[in-house]
């Protein structure tokens, strides 16, 4: 070749290129099938991208690239979830206005995207804190008012000292908050809920309707945390043995209510209140109290801390079914937030309530006879009944159901249903966040906003900082503040708490659909066509965070006949994070994050793509590696070198053309499992076997460039034009395979992991040692073996074995 391949004045033109033509646009009518593949969108921050951002950024382009040569009409595309506490933080910090903050953190990440080569269609961008956008945020939450699915009440809620905020329990991380990690304590609040526990089951049932990987599927149903079982009814009775009112609980196991030897109630349960004049040491539960309005619901419920309680002196519970007295206790691992802040306590089947009876020498009985040792604990998930009279020698499922059946007909009980997921807390005491459209009015109570007045702007203020009392800072704003009501015309104020940043994020796939409606968030035919979203791909950290809340709204948007699926999103995968080099996570405070800029100014755009994507399995979490992005360049320089190799003929040459087959093959599937690494890893392969023939058709580069082109789009489009091929390759098709042309002889290869053997696979005749490495690592059992260990060598015997030392 005349002149050395250049990635970055090849990648500033196609790029200025792409933007002028607008070549990644998508067409609202198209005879084309739809592809609507979506990215969570970020949060921009100050700081700007980091290497892991790119990582979904990328595959999720690399998909979309593909099915464009497919013939879909694809929508990818991008926008900002702006709105949030740590725009505002920053903004307190450095005396600079949120707004200004924002756009200059949006400037400078758009700056960073359009660098990397992404295919988005700008033309559908959408920023949170745009009026025009969060206007219909605040028409979807009045929908949720109208319906009674938003409502405001006081409450014990989780307070973060340092954010001054509070956090809904899917924020709680550990008893920490999960932006700042600070301890979190309880503080009674008057603030928004959301009802999303009125749509539990239907967010169940929503699960078996879509494609997501089954550990999002497993998180969301333990959140939801559906149990069936039986509401009881237990007796309270003073101490001189006078009837004072019934305890109800929630029990799964009705079963072993002959098991029961004495009730906790949880610290704030009104009956210590409502029966005061009973209670002799009410001094010590108010003590008790106290204590454990410090803890979060996280350090409260730990299965492994030490047991803490005090004894209702006073009163005392009796067995509606044995008849058995037993003492009420009150203990902070009772929580008042989860069925009815009361428990039946079965120590001998139930292991919090074993370690609490061990220490406080209560009685332990025994209901289920099984091979458990006498004095040990025992699940009771085995076995049958014994020392119950009514359903002695039956199985646990049999005596649920008779029991249930009993404390029917006897009217003590009955069938429920119940769940741990807790009402969405709603409002922020804070100001970057968009205003609820609410006032209040003293005659005519909360009034909505009428709609021909959304939105309803947030003010600039002077001063945006949190106060020391929980308030709001728009709460100073008595000009902005004081209105009229829209029912009476009376005075009326606004609502001074904003919205949380999980909002605005709720729906943005659904205006993608629609970006510039002003007349409605989007239009219904366009919804119609692009919905549901056909593959979204996000982080496990917002599995029962965002991703609830969002299919929550979409599901009551259904219901209100604005959309027309009942699931916004059919498939869900999930990605692994880039750690820090050497492990651990990227963090501004560490000082190990790793920026794009300087791979994107040096090796070039493409190089670290090709890299980010061949770092190992897509779903796992992986450390970055300097050397690994100079190797994807070195490699992109062979594939350059490509075009001095082309010999005249069409087709594929004979001692190739099983193995360009192959690829197309392997690469068609991975692209579409997110097995990006052994698709490049057969690309590489594919490119040494050429340069060991030392020669190629034109038919073979076109395959070969249209291949690599979702994962480098650049160079494989500077080649395409250099080699006067015509048009551009994101308008070509993507290649097809002969099957039969696809089978080959295999071998078994034997992997070890440490000299120990773990199981063999079996691969084709001419498979590279790279390959065959990456698919040995990628194997199950393997992955598990080495996780958390440094491959210190890899011993390879072609077609015998790999092991690999740890």
């Amino acid at each position: 070749m005349e002149r050395n391949y250049d990635p970055i004045s090849v990648e500033k033109k196609w790029q200025k290129h792409w933007e002028e033509v607008q070549a990644f646009r998508a067409e609202d009518k198209s005879d084309k099938p739809k592809f609507y593949p979506l990215i969570e969108f970020p949060y921009p921050s100050g700081a700007g991208l980091h290497v892991g951002h790119p990582r979904p950024y990328t595959a999720m382009d690399v998909v979309a690239r593909k099915r464009r040569l497919e013939g879909y009409n694809v929508l990818f595309t991008m926008g900002w979830d702006a709105f949030g506490l740590p725009t505002e933080d920053y903004a307190i910090k450095n005396k600079i206005h949120p707004k200004i903050v924002t756009e200059n953190n949006i400037k400078r990440f758009k700056e960073q995207l359009h660098s990397l080569g992404l295919s988005f269609d700008w033309s559908r961008e959408v920023d949170t804190t745009d009026p025009n956008y969060y206007k219909w945020t605040q028409w979807i939450v009045l929908k949720l008012f109208e319906h009674g699915l938003a409502y405001k009440k006081t409450m014990t809620i989780n307070w973060c000292p340092r954010c001054k905020v509070g956090l809904a329990n899917e924020e709680v991380v550990q008893g920490c908050c999960e932006r700042c990690d600070t301890e979190v304590v309880q503080k009674p609040k008057e603030q928004w809920m959301l009802k999303i526990t009125d749509y539990a089951e239907k967010l169940l049932e929503g699960l078996d309707e879509v494609d997501f990987i089954e550990r999002v599927k497993v998180q969301q149903r333990n959140w939801i945390g559906r149990s069936e079982g039986a509401e009881i009814d237990f007796e309270l009775y003073s101490e001189s043995g006078n009837p004072l009112s019934e305890l109800k609980i929630f029990t799964s196991r009705p079963d072993t209510i002959y098991g029961t030897t004495y009730m906790v109630i949880s610290p704030e349960h009104p009956l210590i209140n409502e029966h005061a004049d009973e209670i002799r040491n009410l001094s010590a539960l108010e003590e008790y109290a106290e204590n454990a309005a410090k803890k979060s619901d996280f350090e409260r419920s730990e299965m492994n801390k030490d047991k803490t309680g005090v004894c209702i002196e006073g009163i005392y519970a009796k067995n509606p079914v044995s008849g058995a007295h037993m003492p009420v206790f009150v203990s902070d691992y009772v929580l008042m937030s989860y069925g009815t802040g009361a428990i039946m306590s079965v120590p001998a089947h139930d292991e919090r309530d074993f370690e609490f009876a061990k220490k406080f020498d209560l009685p332990i009985i025994r209901v289920i006879k099984n091979d458990t040792p006498d004095g040990e604990f025992d699940a009771g998930e085995g076995g049958v009944l014994m020392n119950s009279p009514l359903i002695d020698g039956l199985s646990p499922d049999e005596a649920k159901r008779k029991m249930i059946e009993i404390l029917e007909e006897r009217g003590i009980g009955r069938q429920k249903v119940n769940y741990k997921l807790r009402d969405w807390v709603f409002s922020r005491q804070r100001y970057w966040g968009e205003p609820m459209p609410l006032v209040y009015c003293d005659v005519c109570g909360w009034q909505p906003v009428p709609e021909s007045e959304l939105p309803v702007l947030l003010p600039d203020v002077e001063n945006y900082e949190p106060t020391d009392n929980g308030e709001s800072p728009l709460a100073k704003m008595t000009d902005w503040i004081n209105t009229t009501c829209p029912k009476c015309g009376g005075a009326a104020r606004r609502e001074t708490d904003t919205m949380p940043q999980w909002a605005g994020s709720s729906w943005y796939y659904l205006r993608y659909c629609d970006p510039h409606n002003d007349k409605v968030f989007a239009d219904k035919a366009l919804m119609d066509y692009w919905l549901p979203v056909d593959w979204y791909n996000g982080g496990m950290e917002h599995t029962t965070l965002h991703l609830l809340y969002s299919r929550f709204w979409h599901r009551f948007l259904y219901d209100i006949g604005v959309v027309s699926t009942k699931e916004p999103y059919m498939k869900r995968t999930s990605h692994g994070l880039i750690l820090a080099p050497g492990g651990g996570k990227m963090s501004k405070s560490k000082g190990n994050v790793v920026s794009p800029d300087q791979y994107t100014t040096t090796v070039g755009a493409d190089a670290l793509r090709i890299f980010e994507m061949f770092i190992g399995d897509f779903e796992k979490p992986n450390p970055w590696n300097d050397d690994g992005v100079k190797g994807a360049k070195r490699y992109l320089d062979k594939v350059w070198q490509l075009q001095d190799m082309i010999v005249s003929g069409e087709g594929y040459l004979p001692e190739l053309e099983g193995l360009m087959h192959r690829t197309i093959k392997k690469v068609s599937y991975d692209f579409e499992n997110l097995k990006f690494n052994t698709a490049i890893a057969q690309l590489m392969t594919l490119l040494n076997e050429i340069r060991g023939v030392g020669k190629l058709t034109d038919d073979m580069l076109k395959t070969y460039l249209i291949l690599l082109n979702p994962v480098a789009p650049h160079i494989t489009e500077e080649i395409w034009e250099l080699m006067n091929y015509g048009g551009e390759i994101r308008n070509q098709k993507w290649p097809a395979y002969d099957e039969a042309k696809t089978v080959e002889s295999t071998f078994k290869l034997a992997i070890s992991v440490g000299g120990k053997f773990k199981l063999a696979i079996e691969l084709e005749d001419g498979i590279s040692e790279a390959e065959a490495v990456e698919r040995a690592k990628a194997e199950k059992k393997v992955a598990a073996a080495l996780e958390g260990k440094e491959i210190k060598k890899i011993i390879y015997v072609e077609k015998k074995m790999v092991n690999f030392v740890v």
